[in-house]
């Protein structure tokens, strides 16, 4: 966990620099990322708030994604994600946003993360993870 931290405390520095603000919309990390992210020191000045969406409901209703996207491609697709960055930016006074949706089992699991920009700059990336290996995307 200590090179999440140290990544964290980077990406506070650079929000900070540049005045910038994140908010995090969360589904299977269940609020993981706010947390690494507000246990660094001075974080009220850069973190703005943060989503858990675990449900399918939770996403339409805190985030604005659409149903018919959850339908059509399910909670864990690069659509979705794409979604929740959108919608944790538009739901929030926050300059940048990330996402992340997956689902995980014994032997490993799949993950969507999503970051957002300002308006309208989404980018996603899929990763794979086996148990006892690092993660492939």
């Amino acid at each position: 966990m200590q090179g999440l931290a140290d990544r964290a405390r980077e990406l506070g520095k650079l929000l900070q620099q540049r005045r910038f603000s994140v908010v995090t919309a969360e589904s299977c990390t269940g609020g993981g990322i706010a947390r690494l992210l507000t246990d660094e020191p001075g974080a009220s000045s850069w973190f703005e708030r943060g989503f858990v969406t675990y449900s399918n409901l939770s996403k339409e209703e805190m985030l604005g994604v659409p149903r018919a996207l959850l339908e059509a491609h399910g909670a864990v697709s690069e659509e979705v994600v794409l979604a929740m960055a959108r919608g944790a930016l538009a739901y929030s006074n926050g300059d940048v946003s990330v996402s992340v949706s997956g689902v995980a089992g014994p032997d490993g699991g799949t993950v969507w993360i999503g970051w957002g920009l300002g308006e309208g700059v989404t980018e996603a990336q899929h990763f794979l993870f086996r148990v006892g290996s690092s993660a492939v995307s």
